[in-house]
């Protein structure tokens, strides 16, 4: 018989750590804690293959399902000596979510469950607490009507904020008992006229709505766009976590709060996290009052008023730092635990790796090697190389002028500025005509849609763990929490401050690192990467099999990718070196030339050109290859279009406007990105691959004499699909390089290779080594011929896609490593069976896409290249990929 249910804590601990993918982080976790003796309330896991059986079966459970949470429900009575329903001695219990990844918010919990009319008076008798007990029912109606019954959360809000502004009440715990008793009528008034149906009293009842609303949590909007946009898989389902419950809001001596076991953001080693006395966990996440820091360094730091938990329960706060230390030395990582204080006791809710900013995962990984936790490899798997964008993020000039708005909490590092926007989907709307920022008094797991769109976050209300928080800083998003001057009234699209009015379009800047809010857009500086970040690369660099070059055709991008590290330039594309308008004149002349004679006189004005281009980068990239790839796109890329255009060319190249518009018709091609490109220009006019070779060779040589540095030019033929074109354009280019080495009266060692988009070329790869030096997989243009998907026109239906299972991934971002990757891998051995000291790399944007990159480890490749500035990403990616095929 499957076992679909596993205790942990009291009487037996059925899981372990390492069971994650059954039980789920959160249940996986909570087992291990109390294996270790830690105090964690106890309670059982329902396990993700439930998840799965629940959704491919009409939302029904396993036959064996009743009787196991039955029996695992009698075991954590005898633990807790109480009973599920008893009105004398009423177990209470929580029920949450807990998938094998973290989804901090994504999924729904339930807290008190267990209390009814009967219930409640125990509660009440066994605490002589009779506001903490009535507080607790109202938790539970207001939450289990707003997740399980689907009455809106802020109807029951409405009626609290009704009675607070009646009694000139601010805060929740000034609400008396009494209130609390005749809001609970309130609310289940509410939920029945809602639905039509009581609210239920059954115990049994309430455990299994909860139950089936956690489970169905897991396909709500919030939860997919979550797990798309962190590429989690849909199939993985959740494990539903059911505990006992304990109270953090049993008075002055009860809390609850969130820590991590070092800073989140910044990586610094000090216990950091909030509390709040006489609270409930969502409290503090919610933004509802304002937390309070843990130690008092932590106080001081942030300029805070309210005492730390260091200073108010120094006993328990001293037993809190001593699990810190247990769980950061046990799973050798940093640790995000939540716990709860009922009367002065411990206890630990639940512990997770906590996410962090990129910049706090470098210190961490580096911090963690010199104590002797973690080795060098394991700190490489530490940080996500996609994070490594967050480095690269702009930061406020220091000597810029601003105008500052308000101050909030330094929530997530980085500066951004933009037009203010107050929902959701106006940010996700209005990021199409450039940066927003997403204003709230404070978000909700239902805005993550519009928290990804937005440039920044900005709130009102929260702390260093809200919602907006935790978010922003695993989306390596800059935010600006809990900034309390800031009245955003979300209705009217304004936001006041002091005299300044905001409204919807207005720009704000942000700072993310020092939680400054500043009127207009400020001017804004690029980082220096050093310390640790040049440690764990160097690391990268010493483990990694595979070279790392960059895209690169101008100057300024050359640098940039050699001072990020990169190697050399995989892909040079020569088009864009002819759109500089002072050029775009003499190519389309060329064009439209009708003889030979005419198109070599075009082309021999660009030819200088060409050669100070190819000159630059020699120089700049001195002692590293350089692939350049003769001209590709198709012709009417270049011609004019707009009657306007068309006059001025015409008048600049003295021939009638009627000429141009015949030509225009002639060239014109239905299907042109599979039409007259590539090789086939080459093959056509020959004479243009032969200026371009011509400039090639002759900067080389111009920069070997002038540096003395070696300088290695590889030339690539694109779109090849048979073996005899390549072998005639690489004719024409040796004929170049030797005519030219002649004239100049110095030889070079150079490549001349070739560009595998095409399929037919993956599948001839053994009959095309034989004219080349080198493959360089072009996986953009790959996977549009192989998958018959116009990148540019994909976006229409991709997303639908995705969602449906029908692609894991968008392919253009990552390689479809089961269709391309497979014509990738038969290229490779076919080429390598005909030459074994073949090159070959890989040049498309998937060169930068981490699990690509894992790909091409896997596969054997020489190198990749990327764009400048994910130069840094794929070093350590291809590091990762090492690593990860020794285990």
């Amino acid at each position: 018989m499957t076992k679909w249910v596993y205790s942990f804590g009291g009487e037996r601990t059925d899981g372990r750590a390492d069971m994650k993918n059954l039980l789920g982080g959160k249940g996986a976790n909570l087992a291990e804690m109390a294996s270790l003796g830690l105090p964690v309330p106890p309670g059982f896991t329902i396990t993700t293959e439930v998840c799965t059986y629940y959704y491919d079966n009409e939302s029904s459970y396993p036959g064996e399902l009743g009787d196991q949470v039955n029996e695992a429900l009698a075991i954590l009575e005898r633990a807790m000596d109480a009973k599920f329903g008893d009105p004398e001695n009423p177990l209470l219990l929580s029920v949450r979510s807990g998938a094998r990844i973290s989804m901090p918010g994504m999924m729904d919990t339930v807290l008190n469950l267990g209390l009814n009319e009967k219930t409640i008076q125990g509660l009440i008798n066994r605490t002589n607490n009779p506001r903490f007990a009535w507080d607790s029912y109202r938790r539970f109606v207001q939450m289990y009507g707003d997740v399980v019954l689907g009455v809106p959360h802020h109807d029951f809000e409405d009626i609290i904020d009704t009675y607070k502004r009646e009694h000139g009440i601010s805060l929740d715990t000034e609400v008396p008992a009494e209130a609390w008793q005749q809001m609970v009528g309130e609310f289940k008034e509410l939920v029945e006229k809602a639905t039509g149906k009581p609210f239920p009293d059954d115990p049994m009842e309430q455990l299994w709505g909860g139950i089936g609303a956690v489970f169905g949590s897991w396909m709500i909007p919030r939860a997919v766009t979550y797990r798309r946009i962190n590429e989690i898989p849909g199939n993985w389902g959740t494990a539903v976590n059911v505990q006992s419950m304990v109270f953090g809001n049993m008075g002055q001596d009860s809390a609850t709060g969130v820590a991590f076991t070092r800073d989140p953001a910044t990586g610094e080693n000090y216990f950091y996290g909030e509390y709040l006395v006489d609270a409930q966990g969502e409290d503090v996440v919610a933004g509802i009052r304002t937390p309070q820091s843990l130690t008092k360094y932590a106080r001081e730091k942030e300029g805070g008023d309210l005492p730390s938990m260091e200073e108010v329960m120094p006993e328990v706060f001293g037993e809190l730092d001593g699990v810190r230390h247990t769980l950061e030395n046990h799973f050798r990582d940093v640790q995000d635990l939540e716990f709860t204080v009922q009367d002065k006791k411990l206890y630990i809710l639940q512990t997770r790796t906590g996410k962090r900013t990129t910049q706090a995962a470098l210190k961490i990984a580096v911090d963690m090697e010199k104590e002797g936790l973690i080795t060098k490899e394991e700190a490489l798997l530490r940080v996500d190389p996609k994070g490594l964008d967050q480095l690269l993020h702009p930061t406020l000039d220091p000597d810029a002028h601003k105008t500052i708005l308000a101050k909030g909490l330094p929530a997530s590092p980085g500066a951004a500025n933009g037009r203010v926007t107050f929902t959701a989907d106006d940010a996700e709307a209005q990021a199409a005509n450039g940066p927003v920022i997403l204003c709230r008094q404070e978000t909700s797991p239902e805005d993550i849609h519009g928290m990804h769109a937005a440039k920044g976050i900005l709130t009102s209300r929260g702390g260093m763990t809200s919602h907006a928080a935790v978010v922003a800083r695993g989306m390596g998003t800059p935010c600006v929490a809990g900034a309390g001057d800031l009245f955003i009234d979300t209705k009217s699209k304004v936001m006041r401050v002091g005299e300044y009015e905001i409204h919807e379009g207005d720009s704000i800047t942000i700072d993310g690192s020092t939680g400054e809010v500043i009127f207009g857009e400020v001017p804004t500086i690029q980082p220096v990467l050093s310390g640790d970040f040049e440690t764990l690369m160097a690391w990268a660099d010493e483990v990694r099999r595979m070279k790392v070059r960059a895209n690169a055709e101008t100057p300024t991008d050359a640098q940039t990718a050699r001072d990020f590290g990169a190697q050399g330039i995989g892909l040079c594309r020569t088009e864009h070196m002819f759109f500089d308008p002072d050029r775009i004149q003499r190519v389309r002349e060329m064009i439209f030339a009708s003889e030979e004679t005419a198109r070599r006189a075009a082309l021999a004005h660009l030819l200088p050109e060409q050669r100070k281009d190819f000159k630059e980068l020699f120089t700049i990239m001195q002692g590293l290859p350089v692939t350049i790839r003769l001209l590709d796109p198709p012709l009417h890329e270049f011609l004019p279009h707009e009657e306007a255009d068309v006059e001025e060319f015409a008048k600049t190249a003295g021939i009638e406007p009627a000429h141009v518009h015949r030509r225009l018709g002639e060239l014109h091609e239905f299907n042109p990105m599979l039409g007259h490109r590539g090789c086939r220009l080459g093959i056509t006019y020959p004479e243009i691959y032969e200026m371009q070779a011509e400039a090639i060779f002759e900067a080389a040589v111009d920069v070997a004499e002038e540096s003395g540095e070696s300088v290695i030019p590889e030339v690539m033929i694109p779109l090849i699909a048979t073996r005899k074109e390549l072998s005639i354009l690489r004719k024409l280019v040796e004929k170049t390089a030797e005519r030219v080495f002649e004239n100049r009266g110095r030889k070079l060692d150079y490549m001349i290779g070739t560009m595998i988009e095409l399929p037919r070329a993956a599948l001839c790869a053994d009959d095309v080594a034989n004219d080349a030096d080198f493959y360089s997989f072009g996986t953009n243009d790959l996977t549009q011929t192989t998958l018959g998907m116009s990148r540019d026109d994909a976006g229409m239906f991709l997303k639908a896609y995705v969602e449906q299972g029908i692609f894991e991934t968008d392919p253009f971002a990552a390689l479809d490593q089961t269709g391309v990757g497979q014509l990738i891998e038969i290229a490779f051995r076919k080429g390598r069976s005909v030459k074994p000291d073949l090159k070959l790399g890989i040049c498309g944007e998937h060169g930068g896409d981490p699990s690509s990159i894992g790909f091409c480890e896997r596969t054997g490749l020489d190198y990749v290249s990327c764009s400048p500035y994910r130069v840094p990403i794929a070093r350590l990616a291809s590091a990762q990929a090492v690593v990860r095929l020794k285990d």
